[in-house]
């Protein structure tokens, strides 16, 4: 409004000159808070007064007077201006698995940009890339051997140009997957530091003697299984993969390291990467004393999370990157951070945190070692969403997901073999779409994709499923046993790909793809769910124009309800004076609703499509709004 003020006095003759460009800008900090009556005052007064500190004390008063009177209104105004990566939709892409441009049966990034209007209907405003640097594949891209090149199966750099540029048109930023704690032993770094103990790379890795049986130094066991330590015969040394023998993990002890891979995401910034997640990054920081573990199996080892992760000092390297990579540039990050507490995310996140949000996985089910995994209840998992909601809620901001490249799918992962699968999916996508915080959606996820079903561990290509079930069978597990332990939480759930349509191969591919197409391809997949008002698609899109559309849900405060029940999620956002309550039962029971609120909420939303307001059904998922 105090534009207009301007404007008027420009077209007042009797006092040209008086007003430069030092008024116009002390007027322009008040507009947001004035109303009409200041403005035809402040007009009124200006053009009848001649002395130009008449003016400035004008303008000084209606600051100090309407920033106190409406404090409530610049409260909001500031509120508003949320950013934008906490109000977006995040989608992470697998990009061998999401669309093949060429037939080659892999997908692309051509791929990607060709499901660029895709994404955007689904109000998607950031598109997560797992790896597509150069990488021999024996990772599936987590064994990067050049940062600074793409993977020729994924396409060149001007394909990854174009990417970005026709990204930006859709209004969606690229996340880039910083993989920091190890490279492909096939790496420019890694092949000079192996050659011998004093080229210049000799302490880029993590190098150790052997004991004086020529055994590894220690008794750290890989997450992919076996020793943690690998021998070379050039150096006579053994060095250390926190993954597999292929990955050696950098030595972030070396400050030319350290460097060299903040250059790297400084490159990707340049190009016009809007974001990163952080891959393992809890691993970077190794103890000094590398000393041995309790054996936490029949082969003797213990785990190397147990020994390495969040190791004291981990936090002053992630400081010193933020300050030479992200402080100041319009990029935001997440970090996956197995093993962090919830009332430990103050050092990680939030005003004099490293990150701006965290992956956590105390919700997710699994573990590192299949075998003895114990299912979390549905009281166990809730518990650790809402308290990470609490604490974030105190200083940070909160990733919603539940599902990624890594995990099962969420039908099967959370809800009984007999659940209605439709229902189930609905059930997660209302969470992840009405809890505080930043949804990260994985592809597949929005129709409600499915576990595979595959009947031999030769079916599986992933290499933690083949050492999983080693280590099973080494365990004593029969065979189908170890399988059972294999179809549950392999990594190839998430793998395999989209399905868009019910043509050959589901349309991801004109070729033969590298991983089956998931059986169901031609009753679960986009075209289908599209003209289906009742889909699991269409159940997603509802939310998300809603969600988009609600300050509730962008910003809203978050408190639960019914916080000790053993079936249902509840809670309520309020912002304004408004609330929205959510209900979401994990149960095959129907449970009454007497909540005092019931009164006078009206419900918006039931994943049954009807209402039946005083109950929730199996499985069924409901919204009011007051």
């Amino acid at each position: 409004m105090c534009r207009h003020i301007c404007l008027h006095i420009q077209n007042r003759r009797r006092i040209k000159g008086f007003l430069d460009k030092s008024i116009f800008r002390l007027i322009e900090k008040v507009h947001n808070i004035v109303d009409h009556k200041l403005v035809n005052f402040l007009v009124h007064y200006v053009v009848n007064q001649k002395m130009l500190k008449k003016i400035i004390s004008c303008a000084v008063v209606s600051c100090v007077f309407f920033g106190c009177a409406q404090k409530e209104e610049v409260s909001m105004q500031k509120s508003q201006k949320l950013e934008d990566w906490k109000k977006t939709i995040c989608y992470e892409i697998y990009p061998s698995s999401f669309q093949d441009s060429d037939g080659d049966g892999v997908g692309d990034l051509k791929g990607i940009t060709q499901r660029l209007d895709y994404l955007e209907s689904l109000n998607v405003g950031c598109i997560w890339l797992t790896p597509v640097y150069a990488s021999p594949m024996r990772d599936n891209g987590y064994d990067v051997s050049d940062f600074y090149q793409i993977n020729p199966l994924y396409g060149t750099m001007a394909d990854m140009d174009e990417l970005l540029q026709q990204a930006k048109k859709h209004h969606i930023q690229v996340m880039m997957d910083l993989v920091f704690n190890h490279v492909s032993n096939e790496s420019a770094w890694f092949l000079e530091s192996k050659k011998n103990r004093t080229n210049p790379k000799s302490d880029w890795f993590i190098w150790k003697d052997p004991k004086p049986d020529g055994s590894a130094p220690n008794n750290w066991r890989g997450i992919f299984g076996g020793s943690a330590w690998t021998f070379s015969e050039e150096r006579r040394q053994y060095y250390l993969h926190t993954f597999a023998d292929f990955q050696p993990d950098l030595n972030w002890e070396n400050p030319e390291v350290r460097q060299a891979l903040y250059d790297i995401a400084n490159f990707w910034i340049q190009k016009g990467v809007g974001a990163f997640r952080m891959d393992a990054i809890v691993y970077i920081k190794k103890p000094t004393d590398f000393r041995n573990g309790a054996p936490d199996a029949a082969d003797g080892l213990t785990l190397i999370h147990t020994m390495t992760a969040n190791s004291a000092g981990i936090l002053d390297f992630l400081h010193e990157m933020k300050r030479e990579v992200f402080d100041g540039k319009n990029v935001f990050t997440v970090a996956e951070a197995n093993g962090i507490l919830p009332e430990d995310l103050k050092f990680w996140v939030g005003d004099s945190g490293v990150f701006d949000m965290l992956f956590e996985f105390e919700h997710l089910q699994g573990s590192d070692i299949w075998f003895s995994t114990k299912t979390r209840s549905t009281k166990e998992i809730k518990q650790a969403i809402f308290k990470s909601e609490k604490e974030t809620a105190k200083n940070g901001w909160y990733p919603v997901f539940f599902e990624n490249h890594d995990k099962p799918r969420s039908v099967n992962a959370y809800f009984p073999e007999t659940a209605d699968k439709t229902l189930a999916a609905k059930a997660i996508l209302t969470l992840l779409f009405t809890l505080r915080g930043t949804p990260f959606l994985y592809q597949g996820e929005e129709l409600g994709m499915e576990n595979v079903t595959w009947n031999s561990i030769d079916c599986f290509k992933e290499l933690n499923s083949k050492s999983q079930y080693a280590m099973a069978l080494k365990e004593g597990f029969l065979p189908q046993e170890a399988l059972r332990f294999v179809q549950k939480y392999s990594r190839d759930n998430a793998r395999t790909p989209m399905q868009w349509n019910a043509e050959k191969n589901a349309g991801f591919s004109s070729g033969k793809s590298w991983i089956p197409v998931h059986e169901n391809y031609k009753q679960i997949n986009v075209a289908t769910e599209n003209v289906n008002e009742n889909s699991v698609l269409a159940w997603t899109k509802k939310l998300l124009d809603f969600r988009k559309n609600s300050e509730i849900l962008l910003q809203g405060n978050w408190e639960p309800i019914l916080e000790n029940d053993e079936n249902i999620f509840a809670y309520k956002r309020t912002f304004g004076g408004k609330s929205i309550f959510v209900f979401v039962n994990f149960s095959e029971k129907e449970i009454a609703l007497e909540e005092n609120f019931m009164q006078k909420a009206k419900q918006i939303f039931s994943s049954y499509g009807d209402e039946k307001k005083n109950a929730i059904r199996p499985f069924e998922s409901k919204i009011f709004a007051d």
